[in-house]
């Protein structure tokens, strides 16, 4: 298992990762951690590695584009020294260019998110243990629908990204695209973007995956 004893690990994002956290960061007792895919990853940290202290924070605020997130970065962040960084934001930048198309200020461009997103990157590359970068998602099987077309040119960007700078990419959206070849989106969320506890540990689950989290423990 890649985390050690005492490592902070600092996951950064919306509302899937924020899902009523404490703000501007929850960690600690009862439900400041909120109830996303984090949770469900402290959960299964503590029951299958029992020995090791690991410091879980969610950073995640519901709404937020990658533009809000880059404005924050350094508070909510940087500053709070972690060893490891988690980095799950684009769908709001998607969302808003569909929801509110009148507003156009809402959303952000591919090219600005591609923009953002390395910004932060760079902000802790040099500062941390790794970096997870997730990619942003849309729980829809069928990649013609206008919005997972769009969603998927930014995740191209965050698989360019990883490579680029040599971080673990979680691919959310491959994963969600799996588990629809057996089950509805509805099972998992009504608005094919917020998830239900299933798709929580469904996210948890995907996330060790790249921690050489050992399942069979």
């Amino acid at each position: 298992m890649i985390f050690s004893d005492f490592d902070r690990v600092v996951f950064a994002g919306d509302s899937v990762t924020d899902m009523g956290s404490e703000r501007p960061v929850g960690e600690g007792l009862f439900d400041n951690l909120g109830r996303s895919y984090v949770r469900v990853i402290e959960n299964m940290l503590m029951a299958w590695y029992p020995k090791l202290n690991i410091r879980i924070t969610n950073s995640g605020i519901s709404g937020n584009t990658s533009k809000d997130l880059l404005e924050r970065f350094d508070r909510d962040v940087v500053e709070l020294n972690p060893q490891w960084v988690s980095i799950c934001i684009g769908i709001n930048d998607v969302w808003r260019q569909f929801d509110v198309p009148a507003c156009r200020d809402y959303a952000v461009s591919v090219e600005e998110y591609e923009k953002n997103l390395e910004t932060m990157i760079l902000k802790i590359k040099d500062k941390v243990k790794g970096i997870f970068i997730c990619t942003p998602y849309y729980i829809e099987p069928n990649k013609s629908d206008l919005m997972r077309n769009r969603m998927d040119e930014y995740i191209k960007v965050c698989n360019y990204l990883a490579q680029k700078y040599n971080c673990e990419l979680v691919d959310f959206q491959s994963m969600y695209d799996e588990f629809c070849n057996y089950k509805h989106s509805s099972i998992i969320a009504s608005d094919r973007v917020h998830p239900n506890q299933m798709g929580a540990t469904l996210m948890a689950k995907e996330f060790l995956k790249h921690c050489d989290f050992d399942f069979s423990i």
